[in-house]
């Protein structure tokens, strides 16, 4: 079903796509498949709805988001069971995941209230400058797979916060974790028209709506950066604002004064966290030679201790891949880093063994003697594969982490305070987790340099992608 104007509903057409389980291949469900009539229709109502919304106050807009937030916890386990199904996550990450998204609604609760004008000084006796901020407008959002409901609630909750009206196409791998959500704002009592869902599994007919349509003032993405400059393109034809989280190429350095066995411990879960299927994800760990034997027999062990399986089963930590694409993207990269001389320490192969084999597994995967030469060394991977690189000095490590296009996320080990500050300010990514795994929260920015995307998401930041400044200039 989609949600339009506060009702669910058939798509014109009445037509249904199937949601499948990646762990074991069977259908979970069907849900209703989106045309661009049904965008245009989900486009008219946020129209519709924007001006009563974005003339409430803060205050009342805030008690809305606390409310979603109350039913989004009080939801906790349904959701991150559809999370583990639908998108194959471990049931312990699928609940983390669920909590960080609700933090994104209880932050915007509280900024929508800390949306402040200003009053700025005039060169003229007789003038006085006033600065306001105001919603942009419609806003369509477009969401991954990967993170099906932290991602939605990311987008939303400060879009809503400020005054917009919202119209959501989600992953067309993940429409049901959409829903579910989308059953929250329902229950949360938003007035009809503010919050809209088109489900579809075809993106290119409705994102081509949302990027041709008038009414549209800003559309925010997450996903690939080749969609994401096609995005960039087509709403530069209208000027429409953008905001984007794309792909990400996450280098992790490990100094020689850091302790190798604690590196090797963290470099291990943020690198398979989600089965290595997350923008941040380390794709190229480099270590000092000098410690790079006692890393990677560390890293080894702690990767062949990772069960495999379905995410609802105790003790597992390594899902499905998404679909048989990106199991053949990941096995592509380890046979061509292979045949240019790689090795490989664990994994390499896809896991067909019962009971996973209708599922879309692969073996956690360590490769030593990886160089330049090889595609996983400039190519993004979303995948349990670990490429592991020794260096010599700080200057080097610097100029081979830089050697990238993309810039959103990288992870440094040092127990050196000077050279920690060093590679925070020349490392050009927008995220940099100094001996932290895990530098990201709701309340902080979260955002890429470079081809990795524009703008920024969570924190202060985020509510200002949806506010335009409106500057007053009195003479009295």
């Amino acid at each position: 079903m989609l949600y339009i104007n506060g009702n669910w509903k058939q798509t014109e057409s009445g037509n249904t796509f199937s949601s499948f389980n990646p762990a074991t291949g069977e259908v979970l469900d069907t849900v209703a498949n989106g045309t661009a009539e049904d965008a245009l229709n989900a486009i008219q109502a946020a129209e519709n709805a924007f001006e009563a919304w974005s003339e409430l106050t803060a205050y009342e807009r805030s008690n809305y988001l606390y409310k979603a937030y109350e039913i989004m916890m009080e939801k906790k386990e349904q959701l991150a069971v559809m999370m583990s199904k639908e998108q194959g996550k471990p049931l312990k990450a699928a609940r983390n995941e669920v909590k960080y998204g609700a933090d994104f609604l209880l932050l915007y609760a509280e900024e929508a209230k800390r949306v402040n004008g200003e009053i700025l000084p005039s060169p003229r006796k007789d003038q006085r400058f006033m600065v306001l901020h105001q919603p942009v407008g419609v806003v369509c959002a477009i969401t991954p797979w990967n993170y099906p409901i932290s991602m939605i609630t990311r987008k939303i909750a400060p879009a809503i916060a400020a005054g917009c009206t919202v119209v959501l196409k989600p992953a067309e791998q993940t429409p049901l974790c959409a829903v579910e959500m989308f059953k929250v704002f329902e229950e949360a009592g938003l007035p009809e028209g503010v919050v809209n869902l088109v489900t579809t599994d075809k993106p290119e007919e409705v994102g081509q709506v949302f990027l041709t349509h008038k009414s549209v003032k800003k559309i925010t993405f997450t996903g690939s950066t080749e969609v994401g400059k096609y995005i960039a393109e087509q709403a530069g034809k209208q000027v429409k604002r953008v905001s984007m989280e794309l792909g990400g190429h996450a280098p992790f350095i490990v100094f020689e004064d850091a302790d190798p066995v604690h590196a090797a411990k963290g470099a291990s879960l943020v690198k398979f966290l989600n089965t290595g299927q997350a923008c941040i994800s380390p794709n190229r760990i480099f270590v000092h030679r000098s410690i790079v034997d006692k890393f990677t027999e560390t890293f080894v062990e702690r990767v062949s201790k990772m069960k495999a399986g379905n995410g609802l089963e105790e003790g597992i930590a390594i899902g499905p891949l998404v679909d048989t694409q990106a199991l053949e993207k990941v096995h592509n990269q380890v046979s061509d880093a292979t045949s240019k001389g790689a090795k490989v320490a664990i994994g390499g192969e896809r896991i067909i063994s019962e009971p996973l084999h209708n599922g879309t597994f692969y073996s956690p995967t360590v490769l030593t003697g990886v160089d330049e030469s090889m595609t996983i060394y400039y190519e993004e991977t979303f995948g349990p594969v670990a490429p592991i690189i020794p260096f010599d000095t700080e200057e080097e490590v610097l100029k081979m982490a830089n050697d990238t296009d993309y810039g959103l996320a990288a992870y440094v080990y040092t127990n050196d305070l000077k050279r920690a500050m060093t590679m925070f300010e020349k490392l050009k990514f927008g995220i940099i987790g100094i001996n932290d795994i895990n530098p990201t929260a709701a309340a902080a920015p979260f955002g890429g340099m470079k081809e990795s995307g524009l703008g920024r998401e969570g924190g202060k930041e985020g509510i200002h992608e949806y506010l335009e400044t409106k500057l007053g200039g009195f003479s009295i």
